[in-house]
């Protein structure tokens, strides 16, 4: 038995409504994870390369953690017609402790990794309960064209939250302006996701506890029988393992773009934040076009087609030496992987049987958590280690670093390949089938 999920046509606030939360939540995105923390926690709280091991670390932590309760939260959710107040309560938590980055101070290093990886926690788990709200407000046939817009408007949030920040550094340059840049932060996510909480009813009708049961007991029961009906999805898990390796791709690019910019072509706080306005520019035209793409050629051809075109980005950014490559690169992948992130999505709506919405982007969550704890975690020791053994070699300690993030570069490109050609055995039009003919 499976919560009842009613087919009424979701109206025009509802859907602006999810939009809007993708708008603020896109605002933790490109300060903390891109255009701010993650370069001023490497260089100020940390420095050196110890600051991107450490920072690999800290991701890995917090993904582990949504890894491992995703899939029971998801489950709970679902049962209990309860998406949105577990989105408020992970959305609360991403609020809080990105305000609480305020006090991460240079060498407060348990500070700023602790506020860090708890706003992370509440960051991913929040995504977990938002994204299954997609099929509550749209359509089978339009779910590609949603999904693309409201990833189009997120980047525009990203934009927006920068334009706010970078004439307070520009003005009033020093550390104590980023660190306060991280309050906006959690204010701009917490206005802009208020009219989802106001404005979208949650269609889903909890269902009655059994006698002697409770919801955790439900949840794992829940689980038990998804995967023992994962032979009825066999291309929704092929298309996970699929993900799960090349979306270790992406979150690398995403988590260490800023200390890539930064140690690589000494870029300042306020030059990243210009390059990180340029990304999610070509981010809202890269969402809107496979946006478009998913629903004339189908999810599958458009992630092919993104995932290629990011590869080729990555083997650039392996060879460029200069700021303005750096952008250029930059605009392409901006462009690349909002595709690649926005079809990823849809094709999970798509694949999902009705009302699992919420437990199958559990499984989708814990997939990308699994391999996103990986994947910075590998980049982070890699650049460390690379660095050091450069510096046995006689290197000087700036450019031993540089040497050291550049053979980390590699190890992105490495896990999208990988997982573009795992993502070929994946059928989609049988998936789409099978999730049609499961009994709601």
């Amino acid at each position: 038995m499976i919560t009842s999920t009613p087919k009424a046509p979701s109206t025009r606030r509802g859907r602006w409504a999810w939009y809007l939360y993708d708008f603020g939540n896109s605002a933790y995105a490109s300060v903390v994870l891109l255009a701010v923390f993650s370069a001023y926690f490497q260089k100020e709280v940390v420095g050196g390369a110890e600051g991107t091991r450490l920072w690999g670390l800290a991701i890995l932590i917090a993904m582990l953690v949504v890894a491992v309760s995703a899939p029971a939260l998801g489950a709970i959710a679902d049962f209990s017609g309860a998406k949105k107040h577990f989105l408020f309560f992970f959305t609360a938590m991403a609020c809080l402790f990105t305000a609480s980055l305020f006090f991460a101070e240079k060498g407060a290093i348990l500070i700023g990794m602790g506020a860090f990886i708890l706003a992370e926690i509440g960051y991913r788990a929040a995504q977990v309960f938002y994204d299954a709200l997609l099929p509550e407000i749209a359509e089978q046939d339009e779910m590609g064209r949603v999904a693309g817009t409201g990833w189009a408007i997120g980047s525009a949030g990203g934009i927006a939250i920068l334009l706010v920040v970078l004439p307070l550094i520009l003005a009033m340059p020093g550390t104590l302006t980023v660190r306060a840049s991280l309050v906006i932060t959690a204010l701009f996510l917490a206005l802009f996701s208020l009219p989802l909480f106001l404005w979208l009813p949650e269609r889903a009708r909890p269902q009655t506890l059994p006698p002697g049961e409770n919801y955790f007991t439900v949840a794992f029961k829940r689980l038990r029988e998804t995967v023992k009906a994962t032979q009825r999805f066999k291309e929704f898990l092929k298309f996970m393992l699929a993900f799960l390796v090349y979306n270790d791709g992406v979150i690398m690019a995403l988590d260490f773009a800023g200390i890539i910019g930064a140690v690589l072509f000494g870029m300042k706080q306020e030059m990243l934040i210009v390059f990180v306005i340029l990304v999610h520019v070509t981010n809202v035209l890269g969402a809107y076009t496979f946006g478009v793409l998913v629903d004339r050629i189908g999810g599958k051809r458009a992630l092919n087609l993104a995932i290629a075109m990011l590869i080729l980005v990555v083997l650039a950014l392996f060879f460029i030496q200069t700021q303005t490559e750096y952008f250029i690169v930059g605009a392409f992948a901006g462009f690349a992987m909002a595709g690649t992130q926005s079809v990823s999505r849809t094709m999970v709506a798509m694949f999902a049987p009705p009302g699992k919405s919420a437990e199958f982007y559990g499984f989708f969550a814990m997939a990308g958590r699994t391999s996103s704890f990986i994947g910075p975690g590998v980049f982070g020791w890699l650049a460390a280690e690379a660095t050091l053994w450069f510096q046995q070699q006689g290197q000087v300690v700036a450019l031993a670093e540089q040497a050291g993030h550049r053979v980390a570069i590699l190890s992105i490109a490495a896990f999208l390949l990988a997982g573009l050609g795992l993502l070929w055995f994946v059928n989609e039009r049988k998936a789409r089938e099978v999730a049609g003919q499961a009994d709601a």
